[in-house]
C-alpha cells in the first residue's frame, strides 16, 4: 500500500474554511498573484496543517535546495516544499493556505490528496489567484476574470466569453478535483498591461485580495498594495509623458479599455516602454 502523500499536524478545529490556492503558478504577470498571496499571508497569521512529500513531489534538479553558507561552514538547507497551513482572519474565519512549488510529477495523486483533506476538514469554498499580460493601459482600473466551477460563481467576478484551449497549471486541475466531490471553486485572474508584465504591478495585487474578500467574505487588507501601486503608477506616467510614442500606445489602450473594443492592430509592443521602466525602477531601488 502506497504510504499517504502528507502528514497531518497538530491544529486547532476549523470550521468551514475558505481554502486559498496559493501554490507558484505557471504564469504571473506583475507578480500579481505572488504580491497578493504575500500579504495575505503577512497579516493573516498561519500554522502548518499538513506537509506533503516533497520526495514524490518535486524535483530537485529543477527546483534545487538553498545552501547558507557562513565563513565556508554550511549553516542550514532549505528544501522546497508545499503546505497546507491554517490561520484565522481578523473576524475569526478559518483560512486555509496551500502554499509551495507547483508539483513537478504525480499530479493525479496530489490532487486526490488535496481533496481528500478538504473533504476531510470541511471545506466550503475553494479559490486561486492568478494574472496574465493583456493589452490594457495602467491608467485604467485592473479588470478580473474568472474560472469556475459553477457559471453563477464565475459570475460574481466576470468571465471572458467564448472558448479558448491553453496549458494548464496545477490550480486548474485541482478545481477539476473539488468539482468532482461538489466543493466550489474559482479562479480570479487579473489582467496586467503587456509592457508591465515583467515588472511588480500592485494594482493587479490589490484587485486579486479585493475580490478574494468578496467573493470569501474574509477580512482582508488590500491597504498597503494600493499604495505602492500609486507610487508605481506615478513613475509610470512620468516615463509615458515623456515620450510620444509611449503616449500613443497608452491613449490607444485606454481607447479600447472604454469601448470594451479589441485593441487595434498596429499598436507599438509596449517592449521599449518596458524595458525603460525596468532600468528606471532598478535606479531607484539603487539609490535606496
Amino acid at each position: 500500500m502506497m504510504p499517504s502523500l502528507y502528514q497531518l499536524h497538530a491544529h486547532d478545529p476549523v470550521e468551514s474554511p475558505v481554502l486559498l490556492l496559493a501554490t507558484e503558478s505557471w504564469t504571473d504577470a506583475g507578480l500579481g498573484a505572488q504580491a497578493a498571496i504575500a500579504q495575505i499571508l503577512g497579516t493573516v497569521p498561519t500554522d502548518v496543517l499538513a506537509s506533503f512529500d516533497s520526495d514524490r513531489l518535486i524535483d530537485f534538479r529543477s527546483r534545487r535546495p538553498i545552501v547558507r553558507i557562513s565563513d565556508g561552514v554550511v549553516e542550514s538547507l532549505s528544501w522546497p516544499e508545499i503546505q497546507l497551513r491554517v490561520g484565522r482572519d481578523s473576524a475569526g474565519r478559518s483560512l486555509l493556505v496551500l502554499v509551495g512549488p507547483e508539483p513537478d510529477m504525480a499530479w493525479h495523486a496530489f490532487v486526490g490528496a488535496v481533496v481528500d483533506l478538504a473533504t476531510q476538514l470541511e471545506v466550503r469554498l475553494v479559490t486561486g489567484v492568478g494574472a496574465y499580460a493583456a493589452p490594457v493601459p495602467h491608467t485604467r482600473p485592473v479588470r478580473l476574470m474568472a474560472i469556475a466551477t459553477k457559471a453563477e460563481l464565475a459570475a460574481q467576478v466576470g468571465v471572458v466569453a467564448g472558448t479558448a484551449e491553453m496549458p494548464a497549471g496545477i490550480q486548474t486541475a485541482l478545481q477539476e478535483g473539488f468539482a468532482g466531490v461538489g466543493i466550489p471553486a474559482i479562479g480570479v485572474w487579473a489582467r496586467v498591461p503587456h509592457y508591465l508584465a515583467a515588472t511588480p504591478y500592485p494594482a493587479a495585487a490589490a484587485a486579486l485580495v479585493e475580490a478574494l474578500a468578496t467573493v470569501t467574505g474574509l477580512e482582508l487588507d488590500s491597504g498597503p498594495l494600493h499604495a505602492a501601486a500609486a507610487s508605481i503608477s506615478g513613475q509610470i506616467d512620468e516615463i509615458v509623458a515623456n515620450n510620444e510614442e509611449y503616449r500613443l500606445l497608452v491613449s490607444r489602450l485606454e481607447a479600447a479599455f472604454d469601448d470594451e473594443l479589441t485593441p487595434p492592430s498596429g499598436l507599438p509592443s509596449g517592449d521599449e516602454l518596458a524595458a525603460e521602466l525596468e532600468r528606471f525602477l532598478r535606479g531607484e531601488q539603487d539609490e535606496h
